[in-house]
């Protein structure tokens, strides 16, 4: 099941690599009482605007209507040629993140079933974030830099400083990592790397620590994903799962965990149950 998931996330995000060029460009077309347009733009002119739609023929459209209008790039149209938009979830899964950047003025908080995270678009390319319990037990901390390495491959350089607050202050932790990105916001694989360090009353130790994460979109609503948090030589957690997706603004996702131990499979006893919005 795992692999399965791994394989069929993978497989999409190559498929956007895609330098086909062609000179027949489709647009869709939003209007504000919800309806979409997709086809190619035969005229328009100061009211209104002429598209050939596959399923429906020609349509005119008067432009008061129209709340957005944008020529359609590969990848954005599933195989039965449904729109799938681009969202700032995919910069998430279950718990990692990964190097597609939260642009300045994108906020979101994702609700987990042991408290809030909140993530802040305060730069170009630059995202700060705090993650807590319903207890306050630990506050941590978290930024994010990504860096576009290629037409699909982004670069994210972050870290994660956290407390024991009020209950333990004299515990501390420290997570710096990169994940290597390729694909974008319909559908991406990462491969993340850090160090995870931890230390309270003068005492120390760390580990490396790895993770495989992706996610693509399947339909417009629905979207497969895949999150893993790996000890080398240790254990391994393994998130296989699904995010539905019906606004723009907010999302729903969960997922089944096996745990890895001495190269046995166990399955872990509380789902991830996450929901996220954007505010």
């Amino acid at each position: 099941m795992f692999f399965t998931f791994i394989l069929t996330i993978a497989n999409h995000a190559i498929a956007q690599v895609d330098t086909t060029k062609t000179t027949d460009k489709l647009y869709i077309i939003i209007t504000y009482e919800g309806g979409e347009f997709i086809g190619k733009i035969i005229s328009q002119d100061a009211r209104e605007i002429l598209i050939e739609t596959q399923d429906r023929g020609q349509i005119l459209i008067p432009k008061y209507q129209i709340k957005e209008m944008k020529e359609l790039k590969p990848g954005e149209l599933s195989p039965s040629g449904e729109y799938i938009p681009a969202q700032i979830f995919a910069t998430r899964y279950f718990i990692t993140t990964n190097g597609l950047p939260i642009e300045k003025g994108e906020s979101y908080i994702l609700w987990n079933l042991y408290g809030p995270d909140f993530q802040f678009g305060v730069g170009k390319n630059l995202s700060v974030g705090i993650l807590t319990t319903w207890f306050g037990v630990p506050i941590i901390g978290s930024v994010k830099y990504s860096l576009q390495l290629g037409e699909n491959t982004s670069l994210g350089i972050g870290t994660l400083l956290g407390t024991g607050s009020w209950a333990a202050p004299e515990f501390g932790l420290a997570l710096p990592y990169t994940a290597l990105t390729f694909g974008n916001r319909r559908s991406n694989l990462t491969f993340s790397a850090g160090y995870g360090a931890v230390w309270s009353e003068g005492e120390s130790e760390g580990r490396a620590l790895l993770s495989v994460a992706g996610m693509t979109k399947v339909t417009k609503n629905m979207s497969l994903v895949f999150d893993s948090f790996i000890i080398p030589g240790t254990v391994a957690l393994l998130i296989p799962g699904f995010r539905f997706q019906s606004k723009d603004d907010k999302a729903f996702q969960f997922g089944f965990a096996g745990i890895v131990v001495d190269s046995e499979l166990l399955p872990a006893l509380i789902p991830f149950i996450q929901w996220f919005k954007k505010f």
